[in-house]
């Protein structure tokens, strides 16, 4: 008489953690760092709930999770179970305050940043139109062009002055608040690199220092 073998299924938990968290509430869980996927619901509940930090008064805003530290935990709750990291080896985790509700205070910002930006690309583009000696350029072209000699207001500065606007607007892929294109402008590609460069500063800084929540 043969004898039946009983086998057990260890659940596979796939982790597929972000770099940067932004959260309102003090206390960290699995679920707001890191999309879970998981053919068990109860183990899938189980592992969303864990709660990795909480946040306290007079603590620093942010905090560096080692992934590591998170598979720890998991393995407290669901022992033996096959977990899978597809993401960032470690998660920088920073709490914020956020007003829903626009006030005077971000409208003055925007205004500061928008004359700033505005006067500051203004001042940038006569500073290198007036090194290049653009009207010097457009003097001689005229001349070499009509013979005559130009007073510096003709259809040359007027035709280079609209396709300088048009130039700015297709190269940010931007008229007012419409995109032109759907592709990401150079702006948001640069800022997208400079956040993952900042983000990789700060995990490093954190782990040098030994501030990582890591594994005992």
């Amino acid at each position: 008489m043969g004898m039946k073998v009983m086998s057990t299924s260890r659940p596979t938990i796939y982790i597929k953690a972000e770099q940067n968290v932004e959260l309102q509430t003090e206390d960290v869980c699995v679920k707001d760092i890191a999309k879970i996927m998981c053919g068990d619901p109860n183990t899938l509940a189980k592992v969303k709930a864990i709660r990795l930090h909480r946040f306290k008064e007079g603590q620093p805003k942010r905090q560096v999770i080692s992934l590591l530290k998170v598979i720890e935990e998991i393995d407290k709750v669901c022992p033996g179970a096959d977990v899978q990291s597809i993401g960032e080896p470690a998660v920088m985790v920073e709490r914020i305050d956020v007003d829903r509700h626009k006030g005077p205070v971000q409208t003055m910002k925007l205004i500061f940043v928008a004359l700033v930006s505005f006067f500051g690309t203004s001042f940038t583009i006569m500073a290198f139109h007036n090194d290049i000696g653009i009207n010097d350029v457009f003097t001689k072209i005229y001349e070499m062009v009509t013979g005559n000699v130009g007073d510096g207001y003709g259809i040359l500065e007027l035709s280079y002055s609209v396709g300088l606007a048009v130039g700015i607007i297709v190269f940010f892929n931007h008229i007012g608040g419409r995109r032109i294109t759907k592709d990401p402008t150079p702006i948001e590609v640069e800022m997208r690199i400079y956040e993952e460069d900042v983000n990789k500063a700060l995990i490093e800084t954190a782990d040098r220092e030994g501030k990582t929540i890591d594994v005992s």
